[in-house]
């Protein structure tokens, strides 16, 4: 069989493992076996899965392939932050981070190489798109960072690209590592990042009501929000607040909006009084970031400034908080994930 035929083992859900091996008349009972071993034990070949006869393990290296992600950097922050850089089976390369903290350690994972979206402020678009990420791609950044680090209690899909442009893959992933006989995190340890695709936000509240989600907003206006986001072209802040709305009815949970705070051209009175007026009950929080240092050297607000218009949204009944800055020494905050390029490789290597 050749390699081209084979299907990427990590990729498939535990009930579609177990109905190859069935059609393949093999026990169903073998494919929580080899899933274990796969999510669980962080095995990339059949060689190592002991518990299993020989004949199997010939099978497995006949019919599949293993998700490989290659570790190339590795960056730690003055506060603690991780930086990872993967390389992929086909060379490509993402970055994904962890983030620990008092009370919680939070694992932010990339779901596609490059991003499309082209927002002003994010380095991750500025190569471009390259290809979606496959579930076992995304499922295995979790599982090798996990490996580092016990007690992990969030996921978040807030690195490179946009999750809901890569909605099956994702939530494939999610199942992957909700599964009981793999990592066994809770839907609700899980939440997307989206800079707003209406249809796939709907889809979401339809299909799932456990997965958090967060939605960068960035503007309250929508000649703004263009500016700087290109999405906001395609659909204007009524109708992404019709699906926000729609989705707080359907699942009973708050969405957090993302605010990137940039100076003289988000974070003025006039500003804060449109967002007070766009939110307003509407069951959410805003996390407000003062931007970070990307290509485009926009400037944050002076300390004051975030305070005051924090301030003016919880005065308006809008809960809100300045996101604490994580990783930004090595560019692993919001907006600063990227492809390596080939001159960074080199120098890695």
């Amino acid at each position: 069989m050749q390699k081209m035929d084979k299907l990427e083992i990590n990729n498939l859900t535990l009930g579609e493992l177990q109905g190859i091996l069935q059609q393949d008349q093999i026990p169903r009972f073998r494919a929580a076996q080899i899933f274990r071993w796969i999510h669980k034990n962080g095995v990339n070949n059949p060689w190592e899965m002991t518990n299993i006869p020989q004949t199997l393990k010939n099978y497995i290296n006949e019919r599949f392939y293993f998700t490989v992600l290659e570790l190339v950097t590795k960056q730690v922050s003055r506060d603690g932050t991780v930086k990872y850089l993967f390389r992929l089976n086909d060379g490509c390369t993402i970055e994904s981070v962890l983030i620990p903290e008092q009370t919680r350690v939070t694992i932010c994972v990339s779901s596609q190489v490059g991003c499309a979206m082209g927002c002003t402020f994010c380095a991750t678009g500025s190569a471009g798109f390259e290809r979606d990420l496959t579930a076992g791609e995304i499922s295995r950044q979790i599982e090798l960072i996990s490996a580092e680090s016990d007690g992990i209690t969030n996921v978040v899909f807030m690195g490179m690209g946009e999750p809901l442009h890569n909605y099956r893959s994702v939530l494939r992933a999610v199942e992957i590592m909700n599964c009981s006989e793999g990592m066994n995190l809770g839907l609700r340890r899980f939440t997307i990042s989206t800079c707003g695709i209406v249809p796939r936000i709907y889809q979401l509240a339809d299909e799932n009501d456990q997965i958090g989600l967060a939605v960068s907003l960035h503007a309250a206006d929508d000649a703004k929000r263009k500016s700087i986001m290109p999405i906001a072209g395609r659909y204007s802040l009524a109708e992404l607040m019709a699906v926000c709305r729609y989705y707080c009815d359907q699942t009973k949970r708050r969405i957090t909006f993302e605010y990137a705070l940039i100076q003289g051209f988000n974070n003025g009175l006039s500003d804060a009084k449109a967002l007070v007026e766009l939110l307003a009950g509407l069951n959410c929080h805003v996390n407000l970031i003062p931007i970070n240092p990307v290509q485009v050297q926009y400037k944050r607000p002076r300390q004051h400034v975030t305070r005051e218009f924090m301030n003016y949204l919880v005065q308006h009944q809008i809960p809100a908080s300045i996101r604490r800055e994580r990783g930004t020494d090595i560019d692993a905050a919001c907006g600063q994930l990227k492809q390596a390029t080939r001159e960074d490789l080199n120098e890695d290597s």
